[in-house]
């Protein structure tokens, strides 16, 4: 698809770097604030249905670990796709640009196939190790057996639409994930509320709205006309050199979030031994707290790299560095007030989840503070790891993906409560907050905080080495 006007005309390439980050950061946070309020619907009418509510959504809630895989699986190929074919616009390369596209869409019908295998062979194994019991089994799998099915459309939903934002589109992606939204909410009250179709109606739901919107990206990537890539048969035949750098740049999304279970089970298991289920809730109610905060911020870094990938690849490194730079100081602005307001008024947070207990409330008010410590930083740490993935720099998003969570707070959460004093935890917590909690369960999640700052530091001070060896090589 040659056009050599392409980039001239592109808004990426000329308009005001500020109304443009607002353009493309605005669709991006509310399609990631959308999704997560239309999981919360999801929930309710789960624990809604009659007699069965709490085991059902017990059931329900065992096979995340498999939704969060086969999501996993079209970031790999759609963050890793995405960014990469920005880049070739704005080098005026839209042929190649097709190419990335139309091989990874070859590439996801290709991995629905081998996951919807897998996972239908061995649903039921894999949902007794994640923890199904005898009472849920037959909800989780009831579940899984028909969501599983519709992997194909998870994966088109999810890994094409990053290639309509990365054109600049971001309404349009945004419309993907609003259309799936109210299309499930919409089919779950008709299959649960009105043919009382249990488990098997909000699988089936969610099927239908993730088919929709896959249909929605299909068509814009193939026949629309304002679309400046297009899916093309001509580039289906799979080739090493456009794949191998699609899976470079993937792996670090695909990392962060196949992880997030494994980390789950950390803090879980951990906390158990130490404080009980009251420690366990609060790290439920956290980490609810913690995802709103990652979504919205991901969002920002996510409404950013269409902007950074195309001028990067057209040369343009004032406007690279304008985009990074706001991009940086938005989010930092928005975690430094999630911060403030976790250690001064925690209750705002937490009131949400834990208003009518008291003693859930009072304990989940200082395991927030904890968990927060570090969170102001944290802002400079998602901006920056995006900005490696826009800029196509996969062995430092890789690295960066691997550092947070599987070098430094996976095992710090096992080894802080083993090798902390117990006086040095007490002065701590005495010098810092003023109530306290046992010792062991503010060393578990104290592992956060440390964790955080000490990727942040070292995301920001990579990101300025890396950032400066781009600097010297356009010079050049």
């Amino acid at each position: 698809m040659s056009n050599t006007n392409n980039n001239q005309n592109n808004q990426l390439a000329t308009e005001s770097i500020g109304k443009l980050l607002l353009k493309m950061v605005i669709p991006a946070v509310v399609a990631q604030i959308v999704n997560l309020l239309y999981n919360i619907v999801d929930r309710m009418f789960i624990a809604g249905i009659p007699n069965i509510g709490t085991l059902a959504l017990t059931g329900v809630g065992v096979t995340f670990p498999i939704i969060i895989l086969i999501s996993a699986f079209a970031s790999l190929i759609g963050m890793g796709g995405s960014p990469r074919a920005a880049i070739k616009m704005g080098q005026n390369d839209y042929d190649e640009a097709e190419e990335i596209l139309s091989n990874s869409f070859i590439s996801l019908v290709g991995i629905s196939i081998i996951l919807t295998v897998f996972f239908l062979i061995f649903n039921e194994k894999l949902l007794l190790i994640f923890g199904a019991s005898e009472n849920t089994i037959a909800y989780a799998k009831e579940y899984a057996d028909i969501y599983v099915i519709g992997t194909i459309f998870v994966q088109i939903a999810l890994g094409l639409n990053p290639f309509i934002n990365c054109q600049g589109f971001a309404n349009v992606g945004m419309k993907t994930v609003i259309i799936g939204a109210v299309l499930n909410i919409v089919f779950d009250f008709i299959f649960i509320k009105i043919f009382n179709m249990g488990v098997k109606g909000a699988a089936l739901a969610t099927v239908i709205s993730q088919a929709v919107s896959a249909i929605w990206v299909l068509r814009f990537l193939s026949v629309s006309k304002i679309s400046k890539i297009k899916i093309n048969k001509k580039y289906f035949k799979l080739k090493k050199s456009i794949m191998l750098p699609i899976l470079a740049l993937g792996i670090s999304p695909f990392i962060m979030q196949s992880t997030e279970s494994l980390l789950n089970i950390a803090f879980n298991s951990s906390l158990k031994k130490y404080g009980g289920d009251i420690a366990v809730g609060s790290m439920t109610i956290i980490a609810t707290i913690m995802q709103c905060v990652n979504l919205i911020a991901m969002g920002i870094g996510q409404g950013s790299q269409p902007i950074i990938s195309f001028n990067y690849g057209a040369n343009k490194m004032d406007r690279v560095k304008k985009t990074y730079k706001l991009t940086i100081t938005i989010s930092v602005i928005f975690t430094t007030i999630i911060w403030a307001l976790s250690l001064t008024k925690p209750e705002l947070f937490v009131g949400i989840f834990a208003r009518d207990d008291e003693a859930m409330m009072s304990y989940a008010n200082i395991a927030l503070k904890i968990y927060m410590f570090s969170v102001f930083i944290m802002g400079a740490q998602f901006a920056c790891q995006q900005a490696f993935v826009a800029l196509g720099q996969a062995k430092a998003s890789l690295f960066l993906a691997l550092l947070r969570k599987i070098i430094l707070l996976i095992p710090l959460i096992y080894i802080l409560p083993a090798i902390l004093p117990d006086s040095f935890i007490t002065l701590f917590q005495q010098a810092v907050f003023p109530m306290s909690i046992e010792n062991k369960v503010f060393a578990v999640f104290l592992a956060e905080p440390i964790s955080d700052f000490i990727a942040a530091i070292s995301t920001i001070t990579l990101f300025i080495i890396t950032t400066k060896k781009l600097n010297k090589k356009f010079e050049k």
